[in-house]
């Protein structure tokens, strides 16, 4: 397969960053000098590793993606940008043709998914990148369908902890209720104890503090009525690294299946596991 041209937009989030560092880091990709943006943004140009991007601002867009696809030719976008700029994003990469993997949370996810699944292209949608902890996920989906009302009347607590900078609740986190509401335990996502206080963080939770301004700690606890048995799982994410290397398993999947005519398909970080990306 020849390289891979991508375009990471959402920059200069941290996140897409990172990932459109690794990309320049990495020989199987092609990274475009130019991200979609958002009206936030005041800066035109930002440098990841001496490469100059330009930052493209939402009422520019539609002029500045048909240049860059009369330039560039066939790629695939990246998107790591906010929460209420999923669905109108995912719109837009639909309306022109642009096959996509989406790591931002938030936004209507059954939209999301009817917009790709109305159009001529394919998306990788997942609310986390880090293939470990989708792995993890999917074993306790595996628990949920075998072992269902497991946990019955067991009450449960789920704490997550993220940068102060993450507007929203951890979609790994909610993703993992429905689990768990099967295996017999009642929780809603609103109950989700989600911390971004960074003095916590460090003093209570004790992260290190090279890590507050990039971090995934998670933790569900299970205990019986009687408070004499406990069950506990935690993944703790330092940086961001493990999210960039998951994002680029999914563009290299992605582009097989892009490559093969797939069209007006949703995948999801399973999918790419199990296409051993």
């Amino acid at each position: 397969m020849d390289n891979i041209k991508i375009m990471v937009n959402g920059l200069p989030g941290n996140m897409a960053s990172n990932v459109a560092g690794h990309a320049l880091a990495d020989s199987r990709f092609e990274l475009i000098s130019q991200s979609l943006t958002g009206p936030e943004i005041t800066e035109t140009e930002m440098t990841i590793d001496s490469v100059s991007i330009s930052l493209i601002q939402p009422q520019n867009r539609d002029q500045a993606i048909s240049e860059i696809m009369e330039k560039e030719g066939a790629f695939l976008s990246v998107d790591f940008s906010l929460p209420p700029a999923v669905n109108s994003n995912a719109e837009f990469y639909c309306k022109h043709g642009l096959p996509f993997v989406m790591g931002t949370t938030g936004g209507d996810r059954q939209l999301l998914e009817d917009t790709v699944l109305a159009s001529s292209i394919s998306a990788v949608i997942a609310p986390n990148m880090a293939k470990q902890i989708v792995g993890f996920q999917a074993m306790m989906e595996y628990a949920a369908k075998t072992f269902p009302d497991l946990f019955k009347g067991y009450s449960l607590e789920i704490k997550e902890s993220h940068q102060k900078g993450k507007a929203d609740t951890s979609g790994t986190a909610k993703a993992m209720v429905r689990y768990f509401n099967s295996l017999g335990l009642p929780f809603t996502q609103e109950e989700i104890n989600k911390e971004r206080d960074p003095e916590i963080q460090k003093d209570v939770l004790g992260i290190p503090e090279e890590y507050l301004s990039g971090h995934g700690w998670h933790t569900y606890s299970f205990d019986s009525n009687d408070k004499t048995v406990h069950f506990e799982f935690t993944h703790n994410v330092n940086g961001r690294d493990v999210y960039a290397m998951g994002t680029l398993d999914a563009l290299i999947y992605l582009a097989k299946k892009v490559q093969e005519g797939v069209q007006g398909k949703v995948f999801t970080m399973i999918d790419v596991l199990k296409g051993g990306a």
